[in-house]
């Protein structure tokens, strides 16, 4: 979100507090398999529409209703297929897609070649305003669809995508891009059933119809819950063990994980700071420690505040001046790790200590270079925070070593939702620095840069920063048209140095999955993207 997460862009915790609800034991019919479960979310920003959602919290829900035409290994990231019975290519840039046999909707739908088609023609075309639009401008024809600002489109649909029969389809790229299988787990190239035409992306979701393993038990009800339950029809061999789960949504972390402890909900996959001392100790082989793919920054509005921002030389001292082994040990416990990449260190591509001198704490370097740049105005600055996401203590911890090491006056501004910083950055309405994160859309390296630092990504995407660079957008270019994959990997990394020569935004973290569940359940799994795999726990 991205994001975008998100991907996404990752709220980091969650949003408003509602009666607990106690789990189920109960089992069903279906092969003596069921029960049901809560489990914690936070408030989405959009309605529930793949091609719309760039943040953590909806693609969490999406991943249950839903079924791409591929998914990922939870243990390697490799794509595998899904929806899809087989994708093919010569060149890397014509593909022949062909989707299962027997796959329906929640209404009882054929999912075809078609549903694919509406749905990527539908978020191509910037009169929908769809977050997930860049990631069809790949395909030929997306320039007619989004022709940019202040100019309509010329077609309704994607000269690149050819259905050839009721389960085939074609998509001729626009240049050789070798990663676009492993692209197409995203959540923007999800299906649509006919049922989007006829309700619209606003009616829709609200009670989306997926093809995934669950599907929606009532409309969303906004900041309290959203229900879901088995879809029966769904594949034998993936079809969701549990009857039905709730995703709860809270505005305190804390809150949760004590709902956690009292077996009110059965899974939390973001933890509160304050549990990280004491949870592996409390919950055992019930905790989840593993790295996942989300990189944590402080973003700076490179366009909107030049005075404050514009200068490499006032980002490098800032980021010089961040203690980033402090805040990972003292505030996470040890459950963050110091970023020293752009790139998750679980992607390939990512480099040890890419970011080199800008990565490490040098406050005196960092006080020499800060102020030979001429500091920044009235020697104060704003750094802003989602504060449904337990960003508070990391955020001051910030903002007391710029103070301490800059001699500025920092001051941390909450923003109540984590949808309410992304609007407002999203209108170019916050000048101030702020904390934002990036979780993967699909485990490729390209994806840590275009959706956050690409023009294209200005407009529709999460280039809040506003940052741009034509050797940057040069260098991307030549990476996609790559046909050997170690050469594309070189020039995505090339296009890595660029961004750390510039330092639009400063990476402070990557994250490391945390998350706990109760004895109730079993088989509970996070996956990189930090999404919980529902469709295979379930009840003890």
């Amino acid at each position: 979100m991205r994001g975008a997460t998100s991907a996404k862009w990752v709220a980091g915790a969650v949003i408003v507090a509602m009666a607990a609800t106690a789990c189920s034991t109960s089992k069903d019919e279906a092969g003596g398999k069921g029960g049901n479960i809560t489990v914690v979310l936070g408030e989405p920003q959009h309605g529930l529409v793949g091609q719309n959602t760039a943040e953590s919290e909806g693609a969490e829900v999406l991943h249950a209703l839903f079924t791409g035409l591929v998914d990922y290994d939870n243990k390697t990231n490799e794509p595998k297929l899904a929806a899809a019975e087989s994708i093919n290519t010569t060149d890397s840039k014509t593909w022949t897609i062909k989707v299962k046999d027997g796959l329906t909707f929640h209404n009882g739908e054929k999912v075809d070649a078609q549903s694919f088609v509406r749905a990527w023609n539908w978020g191509a075309n910037q009169d929908n305003a769809a977050e997930g639009m860049p990631f069809f401008s790949k395909i030929e024809g997306s320039e007619e669809l989004a022709p940019g600002k202040d100019k309509k489109p010329t077609s309704k649909e994607l000269k690149g995508l050819k259905v050839v029969d009721e389960r085939t389809f074609t998509v001729t790229l626009k240049e050789p891009f070798s990663q676009f299988k492993t692209m197409l787990g995203y959540n923007a190239f999800y299906p649509l059933p006919k049922a989007f035409e006829t309700d619209g992306a606003k009616k829709f979701g609200e009670n989306p119809i997926g093809n995934g393993p669950f599907q929606m038990d009532g409309a969303w009800d906004h900041n309290k819950q959203i229900k879901v339950k088995r879809y029966d029809k769904y594949p034998a061999e993936g079809r969701a063990k549990l009857a039905g789960v709730t995703f709860k949504i809270y505005d305190n972390l804390d809150t949760a994980y004590n709902d956690l402890r009292s077996d009110n909900i059965q899974i939390v996959d973001k933890l509160p700071i304050s549990a990280m001392a004491t949870v592996s100790q409390e919950f055992g082989d019930r905790y989840i420690y593993k790295p996942e793919s989300a990189v944590g920054y402080i973003g700076l509005p490179l366009e909107q505040n030049p005075e404050a921002f514009g200068k490499v030389e006032i980002r490098q001292a800032l980021s010089m001046a961040i203690d980033r082994d402090a805040i990972t040990k003292t505030i996470f416990n040890g459950t963050r790790k110091p970023a020293d990449d752009f790139i998750s260190p679980i992607i390939p591509g990512y480099r040890k200590g890419a970011l080199g001198e800008v990565g490490t704490y040098n406050p005196t370097k960092a006080k020499e270079l800060f102020d030979k740049a001429g500091g920044v105005p009235g020697n104060k600055m704003e750094l802003g925070y989602n504060a449904d996401g337990g960003h508070k203590e990391w955020i001051e911890a910030v903002a007391n070593q710029l103070k301490a090491n800059l001699g500025i006056e920092v001051t941390a501004k909450p923003f109540a939702k984590f949808g309410e910083l992304l609007d407002d950055l999203g209108a170019s309405k916050y000048k101030g620095a702020f904390r934002m994160a990036w979780s993967m859309d699909y485990p490729a390296a390209e994806n840590y840069l275009r959706p956050v630092f690409s023009k294209v990504a200005i407009e529709n995407g999460s280039n809040y920063g506003h940052y741009k660079n034509e050797e940057f957008e040069k260098t991307m270019a030549e990476a996609d048209k790559a046909t050997d994959p170690a050469e594309g990997l070189k020039l995505y990394q090339k296009a890595d140095d660029i961004v750390i020569k510039d330092l639009p935004y400063i990476p402070i973290f990557t994250y490391m999955s945390s998350s706990a569940y109760s004895k109730s359940v079993k088989n509970v799994e996070v996956d990189a993207q930090g999404r919980m795999d529902l469709a295979n726990v379930e009840l003890n």
